[in-house]
């Protein structure tokens, strides 16, 4: 099962503890972490444009920074 983003928020932020990080590798870390299958990797949103783990894992990011716990530091990262 794919986890919501509530879920993801301190993993995202123990990966962002460790410094400036590509997002795309964190969605991938945190995808073998969770134990996600190949198809649920590749899960697409209704919109087909994103899967779902890595809208997820931006929402988390984006709450996160919101809060004032990360910070972006270039597109991507």
């Amino acid at each position: 099962m794919i986890p919501d983003y509530q879920t993801l928020m301190e993993p995202v932020l123990r990966s962002a503890s460790a410094g400036e990080v590509r997002i795309g590798d964190v969605v991938e870390a945190l995808s073998g972490q969770f134990g996600l299958s190949t198809d649920e990797r590749a899960e697409l949103l209704p919109s087909g444009k994103q899967t779902i783990i890595a809208n997820r894992v931006h929402w988390a990011k984006t709450y996160l920074k919101q809060a004032g716990l990360v910070e972006p530091t270039r597109r991507g990262h």
